[in-house]
């Protein structure tokens, strides 16, 4: 990739807290927006993205259900992922090859270094193909054409934008392989949703106390951590060594990170959000080609945050409807698994930590 403009940026600069409805910017929400806004205005998105249509499913878990038609007929054609652990090809589309015009700024953090002794950065690029306004793909360290398997590098780079942003609307995502990502090659998916979703204040049972790890209780069955920075090594390492483990043995998933209450308060309902949640679903793995017209339930689908492809599946949603869907029984099956209550025994939280 050729230069870009650089967003520098400290510690001083994350947003301790955050509450809906405040219309404060910070910079970096400036910069990412106004960026965006510049792109979609010059035709260099697949799609013109307009207001989607929103609707909020009649129930308990609040599902923000969205119409974004074009999606599924303009999105680039998915990769063939075959294996969680895929190797890099530089032969098929990746991140090196976009427009130059795509790229939006590098972000570098000036307060550290990471493991090999340079600066953390990371390419901004827009996603040509938006969920949503201001949708972006966060790649650390294109030039080194990483496969999509997380380092501690993009998880933090993750979280650190999530904290950089003002807006608590602002989350970012990952899909590994067989888990609905389409490109392998490294990276986040950014955008803001003008909506809560229940995954920010959903209670969950504490599991491993020193390293701040804890199990979802009534949403999709996953894992979650709790930050609230400034130092973020602890919360890192617990991910990726998470996600390692699921590497390792194949297992797909898929991580969402967004503002929300400490996991101890249960059903909070104060718009202020002073942490960052980060969640892991373990799931069966999808293999092949995804079909871009399915429902695929992915980052997106398992916070809540439903984007149809079509007006007579958002017409008709209903929360019951949904429920299998949004917890597909692969990602219950999985993650019992991994916390040790099926034959295999197999147990993250003690056997990784």
């Amino acid at each position: 990739m050729n230069d870009c403009a650089i967003f520098t940026y400290t510690n001083s600069d994350f947003i301790n807290d955050v509450c809906f409805g405040n219309p404060n910017r910070s910079r970096f929400d400036v910069a990412l927006r106004s960026g965006w806004t510049e792109r979609m205005n010059t035709g260099l998105f697949r799609y013109q993205l307009d207001d989607l249509e929103t609707r909020i499913l009649p129930g308990p878990s609040g599902y923000i259900a969205q119409l974004n038609i074009m999606r599924g007929i303009e999105r680039r054609k998915p990769q063939e992922i075959l294996s969680v652990r895929q190797d890099f090809d530089p032969k098929q589309f990746n991140f090196n090859k976009i427009n130059i015009k795509e790229l939006l700024f590098e972000l570098q953090c000036e307060e550290k270094c990471h493991q090999n002794g340079s600066k953390r950065k990371c390419k901004v690029i827009i996603n040509v193909s938006p969920l949503e306004f201001g949708h972006c793909l966060l790649v650390p360290e294109p030039d080194r054409c990483h496969p999509q398997i997380l380092t501690p590098l993009a998880v933090q780079m993750g979280i650190e934008t999530v904290l950089l942003s003002a807006d608590p609307g602002f989350r970012v995502g990952f899909n590994s392989l067989g888990g609905f990502a389409s490109v392998n090659h490294l990276h986040l998916h950014g955008y803001y949703l003008k909506h809560r979703l229940r995954i920010e204040s959903s209670p969950a049972e504490l599991i491993l106390p020193k390293k701040h790890l804890y199990g979802l209780l009534d949403f999709p069955a996953g894992y979650l951590f709790y930050t609230q920075g400034p130092n973020l090594d602890l919360t890192v390492n617990a991910v990726c060594n998470l996600t390692d483990i699921l590497v390792d043995r194949n297992i797909a998933h898929n991580l969402f990170i967004t503002r929300g209450c400490p996991p101890q308060r249960e059903h909070e309902q104060s718009p202020s959000r002073i942490g960052v949640r980060v969640i892991v679903w373990p799931r069966l793995s999808c293999f092949g080609a995804k079909e871009e017209s399915a429902f695929n339930v992915a980052l997106c689908e398992l916070a809540g945050h439903l984007p149809f492809k079509n007006r007579e599946d958002y017409d008709t949603a209903t929360e019951d409807g949904l429920g299998e869907v949004n917890i597909p029984p692969t990602c219950r099956i999985e993650t019992a698994r991994l916390r040790g209550s099926n034959p295999d025994n197999v147990n993250v939280a003690e056997n990784t930590y």
